[in-house]
């Protein structure tokens, strides 16, 4: 699959943090402890929209133990999140039951916790709005009284083409609306922060951020500081999946909390406040109509989307931006209609979370494909293949699809999903499903630049260091760009070390979100080993008395091509540049931002370098006694471009179904008049290993000219299709289609009760 012209892209390399986290050596942010730290712990608010009338904190401070007590009264702030509306600590009135109404700072974390019981609040009740479609009504409660209204300031609309001509001229069209309700992230490692301030009043931050320098800019604003008295240092992650975009109270308070004590203070979430605490992945209702014409080709989509915004605006909120690609982008469609109504409600907020829109968008088309389908007496995967996007297509956002393999991904798991299928239990029904996906995949231009700094450097001995805007949070990003710098160089895999861990040290990168490091910082770091391997040449051409032209380096030797046993040792060649008069180190750095576009006000432009692609086959069976449903084989064919390490991109795509078979079968954070009612692993039904069906991965490679080595970004395609799969299977099985998730199998069994006569 992999020309043998590579030395090492292309193999199979396990993950370079994988034996130190197997074996527990790694530190997690949780592990850490800093000199004269001490912890914090954060009270929350009583009631999900409430008036604060009166705080005491005597009884609190007085507690042996304790160093200090603030509420949003004792301490300065500055409003922050993505529109700025809200402050870490509440003041005057609580919006969701997440809200922050004081913090506590003590030797240990049972008395911080311990103090915050001896915090008396008193509260005047007001009445909630927890419907998004309700809070925009008129008479609804605000949430922000001084907007005026519970609309953000967040709308998504977009029209191309004649919609409405479309329809009228259809052979065939469906319409349905489909409920997606809270899920949260469930990393292994809860949110957590460790403040220090040094004695000249600048910031260190411990954090699991995953957009180091844009959170190093925010916290510092929220606290009335410039962004260079901030740094950040990133310890190893136990799992983020987009949580990590979004600056969080949690951070602001233990900054607060530790200034006023003058030392080190760090605040962990136990697993019962991460279900409060944590964001995860929005709630939304989708309307959507679809129409073909008589040979199943489409000729329009129509789609209003409805978000729980929650109390205040994060980067959750802003999902309709991917939505409405892959509205308009999954398959040809010439006729795109798209808007949303964003809402304030007292609900705890969302966050980004992997897939950031794409897993809703894709539930809702994919399922509007099948439907299509059988209205028009198609075969399922006719119609997807009628309708399959090519190279060169340009959708009707301006996307440009460069390499795209959606049809050869679609072959590819038609191939194998029943072959040899497992025997068939008495009495339980069977059914396959498919869908495709559709995604960013070098990088997405939501800022004015995508770009990512690397700096390469050799040092005498022949380490050579790599170090890299790119976050690490768990995807194997270490690993990836080491594999591309030694390839880039031509030496040994084990000689390049990657540094990307502080902000002090590393060269600035958007972060990691949007599939975007492999493609993004792998150019930046190829471009940067290219630089520092052209000086190598330099200098084995004057040793070896040769034109740099008819030198070339592998396997860590820099030989004549013609002569390949006229050869150094490249950490030779690099000493004969340090050692010498007039020498010098061998560093080089570079900076690559993508040849994108961001989106105009139309929503128009062309935000990825490349697409990915991807088609998902399930086969399930279904009992129809009590609904149970068991999962037989996955079958996952996805455009990489190149798989730089086969690896790693068949764990990621692993891992991404997983989550996905939650999100469709299992999971949902239960939020009921702003409660949540999942606090705790017995009543979140995370999707268990054991239910992990057969999974097979196919990596189809179209190597994309402007991807390092041809590669395309891959971490979120595995969990996009998943739900969607999942639906088309069961409505394949038991003719029964379902628009809400999870599909449990208490709706599975009582909507085959109704359908009895």
């Amino acid at each position: 699959m992999t020309p043998a012209r590579f030395e090492v892209i292309g193999k199979a390399v396990p993950k370079r943090d994988g034996a130190e986290k197997v074996t527990g050596r790694t530190r997690y942010l949780h592990d850490l402890d800093v000199p004269r730290m001490v912890h914090g712990a954060i009270l929350r608010a009583r009631f999900p929209h409430a008036r604060i009338r009166r705080i005491d904190v005597a009884r609190a401070a007085c507690l042996p133990g304790v160093l200090a007590v603030i509420t949003g009264q004792d301490v300065e702030q500055h409003p922050f999140g993505f529109v700025k509306d809200q402050l870490a600590l509440k003041r005057d009135t609580v919006r969701c039951i997440r809200d922050e109404v004081a913090a506590v700072a003590a030797l240990d974390p049972v008395t911080a916790r311990e103090a915050l019981e001896l915090i008396e609040v008193e509260y005047e009740e007001l009445p909630g709005v927890f419907d998004p479609e309700r809070a925009v009504e008129a008479g609804a409660p605000l949430v922000h009284d001084g907007l005026g209204s519970n609309l953000t300031p967040l709308r998504y609309q977009f029209s191309h083409g004649d919609v409405d001509g479309a329809f009228a001229r259809a052979a065939a069209a469906v319409e349905d609306t489909y409920a997606l309700s809270f899920v949260t992230t469930a990393c292994l490692g809860t949110m957590a922060a460790i403040a220090d301030w040094d004695p000249e009043d600048r910031l260190t931050m411990y954090s699991t951020t995953q957009v180091p320098f844009l959170y190093q800019k925010d916290l510092a604003a929220a606290l009335g500081l410039s962004g260079d008295r901030v740094r950040v240092l990133q310890p190893p992650v136990g799992g983020n999946f987009g949580r990590g975009l979004d600056l969080y109270p949690i951070d602001v308070i233990a900054a607060l909390l530790a200034r006023r004590v003058g030392r080190p203070v760090k605040i962990e979430f136990d697993r019962m406040e991460e279900f409060v605490g944590s964001p995860g992945r929005e709630a939304c209702t989708i309307r959507l109509r679809t129409a073909a014409d008589r040979d199943g080709r489409l000729l329009a989509r129509d789609a209003h989307v409805v978000i729980d915004n929650g109390a205040y605006v994060s980067w959750g909120s802003t999902t309709p931006y991917v939505m409405l690609s892959t509205v308009a982008g999954l398959y040809r469609v010439p006729a795109i209609r798209f808007d949303t109504t964003i809402a304030y409600t007292n609900n705890p907020y969302s966050g980004s979370m992997r897939g950031y829109g794409n897993l809703e968008s894709t539930f809702a088309v994919e399922s509007q494909m099948d439907d299509l389908a059988d209205r028009l007496g198609m075969d399922r995967l006719e119609i997807r293949r009628r309708n399959a996007s090519q190279p060169g297509d340009v959708t009707p956002q301006g996307f440009t699809i460069t390499s795209c393999a959606m049809t050869e991904c679609l072959d590819a798991v038609t191939a194998e999903i029943r072959h040899d299928a497992p025997s068939l239990v008495p009495g339980w029904q069977r059914g396959v499903g498919y869908a495709g996906m559709f995604h960013v995949g070098g990088g997405a231009r939501i800022y004015r630049s995508d770009g990512c700094g690397a700096i390469v450097k050799v040092d005498d001995f022949g380490t050579v260091s790599l170090i890299t805007g790119a976050t690490e949070i768990g995807q194997g990003s270490e690993t990836v760009l080491a594999m591309i710098v030694a390839e880039t160089l031509g030496v040994p895999l084990e000689r390049v070390t990657v540094v990307n861990s502080d902000t002090a040290v590393k060269p600035w990168d958007v972060g990691a979100h949007a599939s975007r490091t492999t493609f993004i910082a792998g150019n930046a770091a190829r471009l940067a080993a290219e630089k520092v391997r052209a000086d190598v040449l330099r200098l084995a051409a004057e040793q070896l008395d040769e034109p740099v032209e008819h030198l070339d380096v592998k396997r860590g030797d820099v030989f004549v091509t013609s002569d390949p046993r006229r050869r150094l040792p490249y950490d030779r060649v690099v000493r004969s540049g340090h050692l010498r008069p007039g020498g010098r180190p061998l560093v080089a750095e570079a900076f690559y931002d993508p040849p994108t576009a961001m989106l105009d006000k139309d929503l128009h432009g062309n935000v990825s370098a490349t697409y990915g692609f991807a088609a998902q086959a399930v086969m399930l069976d279904v009992d129809p006694a009590t609904g149970a449903v068991k999962v037989q084989r996955i079958v996952s064919a996805h455009d990489v471009g190149r798989a730089l390490n086969p690896l790693a991109a068949e764990g990621q795509i692993h891992g991404g179904i997983h989550m996905g078979l939650g999100y469709a079968l299992s999971e949902r954070l239960v939020v009921e008049d702003g409660h949540v009612l999942t606090s705790s692993f017995m009543d979140y039904a995370v999707f268990k290993a054991e239910d992990m069906p057969e999974t097979i991965v196919k990596l189809i490679e179209t190597v994309d000219q402007e991807g390092p080595f041809g590669a395309k970004g891959l971490g979120e395609s595995g969990v996009i299709p998943v739900s969607a799969a999942v639906a088309n299977a069961v409505k394949d099985a038991i003719g029964v289609r379902f628009t809400e998730l999870p599909i449990t199998p208490a709706r599975i069994h009582a909507a085959l009760r109704e359908r009895r006569p």
